[in-house]
């Protein structure tokens, strides 16, 4: 028996953002639609309070395949010049119970995760949304500019972080990088005044306020995970048409949405539904150009094991990865 080994760099040239954008377009379907198991998510934090340890277990039919992703969670490490999330993502054999890859964790949860606004923006944005602004510098900052730019012709990129040299150097490596006119702004509430608004912090407190929003704009909601913690006041989410990935996670984990339920300013009803509804027509997206609408991801485990899947399938065609007995 053999397993095949795939590493950080082999999984960003096998998955690229466009081709992942219309994976994770798969997965929400498959979520939405009942096609995949998967029980709640582990997420236990360590004893000494640094960082979190997460299992997400899940099965699938279409493709038939199971597994898992192990990582970790540390956010102090950018700090450190390392990754803050690492692990793996690991597949078995649907009828063999066989295990038949180790897909490194970091690089497939950065790529899915802003393909998977990047799909909720292409079905969610006005289609002349031109400019966007980005809460955050780390790694989901710098995938975000690249999804949202293969779903909308994007002119113009605001970033703002709390240290405005970090935004500064951001804007430069990263227009370097994508030759895209991006620059670091002063203010939150600048970044904010563009057609496609991304969090992608680490707070546990509104970063973004309803109140700087344009109308007709497009939110994603991406960096917090837990009930009490969130990076949107109640105002964004009482005041937009809202979509999530999974309502079960949504409901169990988003406190951009519990926080707002608790304090009476929504009820779940409000919550228009899953972008895979949207992809199979059974509730609608945007219903008019004034419209405010807002993606709330939390991340679910279908995103990691439909992209780790198509990551496979490349290398098994391609000869990618690293073999190794088991027996």
């Amino acid at each position: 028996m053999s397993i095949r080994i795939i590493t950080a760099a082999e999984v960003r040239s096998l998955l690229p953002m466009r081709e992942c954008i219309d994976v994770m377009g798969s997965a929400m379907r498959s979520a939405s639609s009942g096609d995949l198991s998967a029980p709640p998510r582990i997420i236990t934090p360590l004893i000494d309070k640094t960082g979190y340890f997460a299992l997400m277990p899940g099965s699938m039919l279409n493709p038939s395949i199971y597994g898992a992703k192990v990582v970790s969670l540390h956010p102090d490490n950018p700090a450190k010049g390392r990754a803050p999330v690492q692990g793996f993502v690991t597949l078995f054999d649907h009828e063999t119970g066989a295990p038949i890859a180790i897909i490194e964790g970091g690089e497939i949860t950065a790529i899915r995760t802003a393909a998977a606004s990047g799909l909720a923006t292409r079905e969610l944005a006005r289609a002349d949304a031109c400019s966007h602004g980005i809460l955050g510098t780390g790694v989901q900052a710098a995938t975000h500019i690249d999804a949202i730019s293969c779903v909308r012709e994007i002119e113009t990129v605001r970033v703002w972080s709390r240290d405005l040299s970090s935004a500064t150097q951001f804007a430069i490596d990263h227009s370097e990088r994508t030759g895209l006119r991006i620059t670091a702004v002063n203010s939150a509430a600048e970044a904010a005044m563009c057609d496609i608004v991304t969090t992608a912090t680490a707070s546990s407190e509104p970063v973004l306020f309803g109140k700087w929003l344009s109308a007709g704009c497009h939110v994603n909601l991406v960096g917090a995970h837990t009930p009490i913690t969130r990076e949107a006041d109640s105002h964004v989410i009482a005041g937009s048409r809202v979509y999530v990935d999974l309502m079960e996670s949504a409901l169990r984990e988003a406190g951009d949405l519990l926080i707002p339920m608790k304090e009476g300013c929504i009820v779940e009803k409000d919550v228009a539904g899953e972008i895979g509804q949207v992809l199979t027509n059974e509730i609608a997206g945007r219903t008019d150009d004034k419209q405010i609408t807002v993606y709330k991801s939390v991340g679910i485990v279908a995103q990691d094991l439909f992209a780790a899947e198509y990551v496979l399938r490349v290398a098994e065609a391609q000869d990618v990865g690293r073999m190794v007995g088991l027996n």
